[in-house]
């Protein structure tokens, strides 16, 4: 049995060993390092992504590793996130199921690791695997019927495509007959009335091919002995003190189960595997779910976005907001508008700490979750699918004092450009400011007509006034140039609009706001200094 929830034609794949750790911190393995592909590290930094994850989780490590697994490694084929799309639609539309599906695979993973810990001592032999499969099997099998009857209960209520073909197979392979049939094997291979197994004669007499025996049902229990009485026979008791040949008796058994531990084990084995990929799974739409909540909550507007394939050249937005700025405050955030169709390059301008990191962010959120599959935090939202999502963003200054931060931005900037490719959104914050406004422009103008020349699309928010004219002279057909507004009394209304550049960032805004007497009463106050966190 497959799940196929994540994709039409294979499993989901998620990070093991990050789940292994947080599910189990403190057990012991082997510690394996692999570098993140280039640039994710920036990424998850600058976009903020642990909050989005974290509040998906509720501390669950199933649903962070799903959530965090989902977005990092972005879906490019439209069709696939449309399938996505339509799993979430019904989990939206019948959440207690799906939540209830999700503690089955839940409790099957457990009660299975209850049962490894409990006969972990155990020697590994052929009949303690046949015995140890059989006892997970049988905590399976109540679990398997719940999910079952949650089929026969809910399946009409579910349309999308993976729903649908999940509860047909679980219909097909859990009916009545699978029950009853693995019931009974059950029964037998308790071997309580003794073990009945074939071999045949080899060299030198020694027994080979040993094949375990179903009794048949006119010579069970009792009556299997008399009738074996009734014939003669070649029998040997072992005495009671004969240890060694109560060992041989034990492997001569072990033969006999050898293959039918093997296929239970197997069977087993696919049980359990099943429910591990339904738990991973169904817990990145839980996920989704969990967010869908918080952000409901608030009033906050969600969508399913309109992805586009690569080659084409879509991006809009209405309403479009940071989750997780919003995860973060009571309040609800201000949501902005985009309309770039057509445009490589949007360059973003105005006010300090009028919201133009923000809205970089929720650009690139937003883009991750379209390409995860998920609702998008915004009212609407349509952008081409992307074949890989980067940030730039400045930094402090190196404590190290090993190189200087225009020395640190272009070796960052640098190992970037190895991982581009084309059809890639780069977000740049800042980038290249460190040195002189000048030198800086030139630098950053070579640097976007080489990503846009390879079909790269950035969004720059920068301060750099002479690089914001320029483009806006020389290139306004392929650019969209926003704004952050300021109120005429220096207060931010955290606000994008289409508008040229300026040459001023309202710096003076700010030195009031910090120096002045009237602007230190004002930073202290409640509604000020959530101002400033937006």
């Amino acid at each position: 049995m497959k799940a196929r929830l994540m994709f039409e034609d294979r499993d989901f794949q998620t990070d093991t060993d990050l789940l292994e750790s947080l599910e189990r911190p403190y057990a012991r393995r082997q510690t394996r390092v692999d570098e993140p592909p280039v640039g994710q590290r920036d990424l998850i930094q600058d976009l903020e992504l642990e909050t989005v994850w974290k509040a998906m989780a509720f501390d669950d490590p199933v649903m962070y590793v799903s959530a965090r697994s989902a977005m990092l490694a972005s879906l490019r084929s439209v069709e696939q996130i449309r399938y996505r799309q339509a799993v979430l639609t019904d989990a939206l539309a019948q959440p207690e199921v799906v939540r209830e599906m999700y503690g089955l695979a839940v409790q099957a993973i457990v009660e299975e690791r209850k049962i490894f810990h409990d006969t972990f001592s155990i020697s590994h032999n052929s009949s303690a695997l046949l015995n140890t499969s059989i006892t997970r099997l049988e905590a399976f099998l109540p679990i398997l019927k719940q999910l079952r009857a949650l089929t026969d209960e809910h399946a009409d209520q579910f349309t999308s495509q993976g729903f649908t073909r999940f509860f047909d197979t679980l219909r097909r392979e859990l009916d009545e007959a699978y029950f009853e049939e693995t019931i009974q094997h059950l029964r037998y291979l308790r071997l309580n009335d003794g073990v009945l197994m074939s071999a045949r004669l080899g060299t030198d007499g020694q027994g080979i091919d040993y094949v375990l025996r179903a009794p048949k049902p006119d010579n069970r229990h009792f009556r299997f002995r008399h009738v074996m009485l009734d014939r003669p026979t070649h029998s040997y008791t072992v005495p009671p003190r004969d240890d060694a040949g109560g060992q041989a008796l034990g492997r001569l058994r072990d033969r006999g189960v050898n293959l039918a531990a093997n296929a239970l084990g197997q069977s087993t084995d696919h049980i359990q595997s099943f429910f591990t990929a339904l738990r991973v799974e169904l817990g990145f739409y839980v996920g989704c779910l969990n967010l869908h909540d918080q952000l409901a909550a608030k009033g906050e507007p969600e969508c399913l976005p309109d992805p586009h394939p690569l080659g084409t050249s879509v991006w809009s937005a209405h309403a479009l907001f940071d989750p997780c700025l919003s995860l973060r405050v009571p309040d609800r955030v201000q949501g902005n508008d985009l309309y770039a169709d057509g445009k490589p390059l949007l360059v973003i301008t105005g006010a300090n700490q009028g919201g133009k990191s923000t809205f970089l962010r929720s650009l690139g959120v937003a883009q991750l979750m379209m390409q995860a599959g998920m609702s998008t935090p915004a009212e609407s939202f349509a952008a081409t699918v992307t074949t890989g999502v980067f940030t730039h963003y400045k930094r402090e200054e190196d404590a190290t004092m090993t190189s200087g931060k225009f020395d640190e931005e272009l070796a960052r900037m640098s190992t970037l450009v190895t991982a581009i490719s084309p059809g890639a959104m780069l977000l740049c914050n800042e980038s290249f400011a460190a040195t002189n406004e000048r030198e800086a422009s030139d630098i950053a103008d070579e640097f976007i007509h080489a990503m846009n020349d390879i079909d790269v699309k950035i969004v720059f928010v920068t301060h750099l006034y002479h690089l914001a004219h320029r483009y806006h002279q020389q290139h306004s057909n392929t650019t969209v140039f926003l704004r952050a507004e300021r109120g005429t009394d220096g207060q931010r209304p955290f606000r994008l609009t289409p508008a040229a550049p300026l040459p001023t960032s309202y710096g003076e805004d700010l030195y009031r706001r910090t120096f002045t007497e009237a602007g230190m009463a004002e930073a202290n106050t409640p509604t000020s200094k959530k101002k400033d966190e937006t």
